[in-house]
């Protein structure tokens, strides 16, 4: 298989060489616009042929999905999802056109939607079920709606891919000439006004096959792939437009959002021997980043204490990846940790690593610049 990717590797090169600088340019034209890339997400038993670790495969269960969570001002007794007519009644009610801003700020962009977090949650969850994606975690409390991983071969309009990659694809058709990517989303929901509001964060997690070896040892592996900003921005838009905006005001509101500045962030010493943040924000301001960094870092979210600004996470420290975590996966050897906000004043706040353990070992010090300098990274 893997010469095959270099045969058409290869052969790709020899008659991209055949085209004139002019169609080159014609290629480099061409723009990908928001909305024109279809996702195709492999839902099928395919894709857990893939020897993807088993901390990343292994199923959970939802409840079934139920209409009162999204439209509660609905009567269920006298709806009869049969009925053409009270079907599309449903439908309308469903996708209720909304007003939703776009926020965005350093690295990120997020929805402010004018629905209620009950709503917005029901139809985040049917959104994802509907690309294809188990849920793998959904936990009200602390707002977090996370997929398993799907392999994603999006589906880009001829327009947008070039005369050569149009050629291509037409030929092999078909025919996987890359190695394969899986994607996982998760979706935060945080209430707003009492509830009237509801803020909706998306992040997109990517892992690689890639090649090691070579020769007779030649094999496959999975690792982390760089975030595909683009990729993300268009799950964002689409989710956006099932919560409920009209398409063309949704895609003018992403494009115009403007990045409002830059977190200021750095690591520093903490007492006995750990680190800690320190954030140039108010303490609310502070959360709402750490929130997302945690989100964004791929960091598993076990609760959260909103009157004590804590979170508290499970991660493997640095000292225990190893053979273990190899063969059954970074969960078997994960521990409970405690990350606590304090503020210092009014545009000063501290970020604290404590071992809930309370053993305070070398080991657990070390990894709290590890941890901090993962967060650091996606600001």
């Amino acid at each position: 298989m893997i010469r095959v990717y270099s045969s058409i590797f290869l052969f790709s090169l020899f008659i991209g060489g055949c085209f004139s600088e002019e169609q080159s340019r014609k290629i480099k034209d061409n723009r990908i616009e928001l909305g024109d890339v279809k996702f195709n997400y492999y839902s099928d038993k395919s894709v857990s042929s893939l020897e993807v670790p088993p901390d990343l495969t292994k199923p959970s269960y939802e409840n079934s999905f139920r209409l009162s969570e999204i439209a509660p001002d609905v009567n269920l007794n006298e709806i009869n999802l049969t009925d053409k007519d009270n079907s599309n009644r449903t439908i309308q009610i469903l996708k209720k056109q909304a007003n939703i801003e776009v926020k965005s700020y350093g690295n990120r962009k997020w929805l402010v939607v004018d629905k209620g977090p009950e709503t917005v949650w029901g139809l985040s969850q049917q959104f994802l079920k509907e690309k294809g994606f188990t849920l793998k975690k959904s936990n009200k409390k602390i707002g977090i709606i996370e997929t398993d991983y799907l392999e994603n071969k999006p589906t880009i309009p001829e327009k947008s891919l070039g005369t050569f990659r149009s050629i291509m694809s037409a030929t092999i058709g078909n025919v996987s000439y890359t190695l394969p990517i899986v994607d996982k989303y998760t979706i935060r929901i945080e209430p707003l006004n009492d509830n009237t509001k509801t803020e909706v964060h998306l992040s997109l997690h990517s892992m690689a096959e890639v090649i090691t070896g070579s020769g007779s040892n030649e094999s496959t592996l999975w690792q982390n792939k760089e975030k595909d900003i683009t990729l993300e921005t268009e799950m964002l838009y689409s989710l956006m437009v099932y919560l409920g905006s009209e398409s063309a005001s949704a895609r003018e509101k992403i494009l115009n959002a403007k990045e409002e500045g830059k977190i200021s962030v750095k690591i520093q010493d903490s007492i006995g021997g750990y680190a800690k943040l320190v954030f140039d924000l108010n303490l609310a301001d502070t959360w709402d980043n750490m929130a997302w960094a945690i989100t964004e870092s791929n960091i598993e979210l076990e609760d959260k204490d909103i009157k004590e600004k804590a979170f508290y996470v499970q991660t493997a420290r640095t000292a225990d990846v190893g053979i273990f975590s190899r063969l059954f996966g970074d969960n078997a050897v994960q521990k409970p940790f405690q990350i606590l906000l304090k503020s210092i004043s009014k545009n000063k706040t501290e970020v604290y690593f404590n071992d809930i353990s309370e053993l305070n070992e070398k080991e657990t010090k070390e990894f709290s610049y590890v941890f901090f300098e993962k967060i650091l990274k996606v600001f």
